[in-house]
């Protein structure tokens, strides 16, 4: 119960899904916890069911002062940063053809320039004391094809690339600061339920199908444990799938 005790961790998106559940597990392994969101009465929702070891700060990604006020608000209530999750992100469908530049235009501010905000003034936190570790939420649609969801694929392929160049320059800075991605397939979340009608579907009836694609959010939540905690403390640049086997089947 404590493979992040005393961490704080900062967590976008934690209003609801993945980043709900990064937020819960991080907190109930020792971690102090910092949630934001759009959606504040969710987002404190969370973070008095956490208690006392929580913090919500309201947050637009893609706002570079909404990031310095976020940092500002973790320093001052918990003085240091050890963890970043970025998390939230937009999902748009639509190819080539559909996609219109305003759509392109949203999804890259907040999945890319949202991502690059938040790892250029968590380091700037982190550095300060000792170092930590960055978790960016990618997607398979990085590694993959997926030509029904081009911006979202072309963000996400941002973010990997991203990514490697920040754990490197990390590493040749020496800020002991460790930077990977993950890349999950789908995750029976409210984003990606939205596309399928809006109807969710109990896990346990996706799990029955070994060819299933869904992961549930506590799966994708465990890795980014896993990446926050020292037992990662050798990972560097990684990106890690969380897909079963997706990838390799043919997406």
């Amino acid at each position: 119960m404590s493979r992040v005790q005393g961490k704080v961790c900062l967590i976008t998106g934690a209003a609801s899904g993945v980043g709900r559940e990064d937020a819960l597990l991080l907190a109930s392994q020792g971690a102090r916890v910092v949630l934001t969101d759009l959606n504040e009465e969710a987002g404190r929702s969370v973070a008095a069911e956490i208690g006392d070891n929580a913090l919500f700060v309201r947050q637009d990604i893609a706002s570079e002062a909404d990031w310095q006020h976020v940092i500002k608000c973790t320093l001052e209530r918990f003085g240091r940063l050890d963890v970043l999750v970025n998390n939230a992100a937009i999902l748009l469908l639509g190819n080539i053809e559909e996609t219109s530049l305003e759509q392109w235009q949203r999804v890259q501010k907040i999945n890319s320039d949202g991502y690059f905000l938040g790892c250029k003034y968590a380091i700037s936190a982190m550095k300060e004391t000792g170092g930590g570790s960055i978790v960016n939420m990618s997607s398979v649609a990085a590694l993959g094809a997926l030509p029904m969801f081009c911006a979202y694929s072309a963000s996400k392929g941002a973010v990997a690339a991203m990514t490697r160049a920040i754990a490197l320059h990390c590493k040749q800075q020496g800020y002991r600061i460790r930077v990977n991605s993950v890349h999950p397939d789908g995750i029976n979340t409210p984003m990606t339920q939205a596309l399928t009608g809006g109807q969710p579907i109990p896990q346990d009836v996706l799990d029955a199908d070994p060819m299933n694609r869904m992961a549930a959010p506590r799966d994708i939540a465990n890795v980014v444990l896993f990446l926050a905690s020292d037992e990662s403390r050798f990972i560097n640049g990684a990106e890690i799938r969380v897909d079963n086997g997706q990838l390799i089947s043919g997406l």
